[in-house]
């Protein structure tokens, strides 16, 4: 399965490009030094987005920009030039070149839905990641990640193994200097220890309908007590389960008419949607934390 195409951002990123993010405490001028920064680095800005949280006092934007000339700059050079314009702002900031590839590892148990559409929309070139590795607690999708040539690792788990399970996972992180662990439809609740050990690293996906159905069959739950919206949820991942902050939501009507099983494929499309947006916006560095919450600049 498959899910809709879903429209580009603003700007196509082109090799020469680079992407600045940075959040800092609101105050005057923040704009005017970036633009300075630039203008004195020979940039020309290909998009722009600003976000001023009034309640909390800062400021987030996300630029990106290209050389005037079309040469590669020395990134190490430009990020130290740079460090002198955030520290007196205080900022929290990145800047890469956009046509960094995101190294990512996709987590699945048994259902292949959300794998599926990433691989296809990486491979497409829709998202601009390699996807290193597939790692499940099930060998049931080896032959899917096989038909992309991605290597699949099955490592089990049990009650008994789980911290030996974990171990392995954070070993291939390491070894495959992975940037974003991506939870596709993952049965397993991670331990406190590895959600820390990937904070900001993680996304996990999961349905989203109200009322709220826990346990197995969630979709035939919810069409027993006749829902008329079903929905997902793509956040980050943390100690407390499915409720990272939240980076995209999909959501779509059902009626009376659809029978269990297709609101079942209604579902299962929201989650490949809201996922696909999460892992691009991440990969592309639009999104930004608030607190508990994100700010997304696309």
């Amino acid at each position: 399965m498959t899910a809709a195409v879903m429209p580009e951002s603003q700007a196509t990123s082109r090799v020469s490009d680079y992407v600045l993010t940075f959040s800092c405490p609101d105050q005057p001028a923040i704009v005017h030094a970036v633009a300075t920064f630039l203008v004195d680095h020979g940039c020309n800005v290909v998009e722009s987005q600003q976000f001023g949280d009034r309640e909390a006092g800062t400021f987030f934007m996300r630029v990106q920009f290209e050389p005037v000339n079309g040469t590669e700059f020395d990134l190490a050079g430009l990020r130290r030039d740079f460090a002198d314009v955030a520290g007196p702002l205080h900022m929290s900031w990145r800047l890469l070149a956009a046509a960094e590839r995101a190294r990512v590892l996709i987590m699945v148990s048994k259902y292949g839905h959300c794998l599926n559409d990433l691989l296809f929309r990486a491979n497409s070139g829709w998202l601009n990641i390699d996807v290193v590795a597939v790692v499940s607690n099930h060998p049931d999708l080896a032959v899917l990640a096989d038909n992309y040539d991605v290597p699949f690792h099955h490592i089990p788990v049990t009650a008994d193994t789980k911290a030996t399970a974990e171990a392995t996972l954070l070993e291939l992180v390491a070894d495959l200097r992975v940037d974003l662990v991506v939870l596709a439809r993952y049965m397993q609740v991670l331990t406190t220890d590895l959600c820390k050990q990937l904070e900001g690293r993680a996304i996990n996906i999961h349905h989203s309908m109200l009322p709220s159905f826990k346990g197995g069959r969630p979709y035939q739950q919810a069409y027993r007590r006749g829902v008329k919206l079903v929905g997902a949820t793509a956040h980050y991942v943390t100690s407390d389960l499915d409720e990272g902050p939240i980076i995209e939501q999909e959501m779509a009507r059902v009626d009376h008419s659809m029978t269990a099983q297709e609101i079942t494929a209604l579902g299962r499309d929201n989650e490949c949607l809201a996922l696909a947006r999460a892992v691009r916006w991440h990969t592309e560095n639009r999104v930004l934390l608030d607190n508990g919450r994100t700010v997304v600049l696309h």
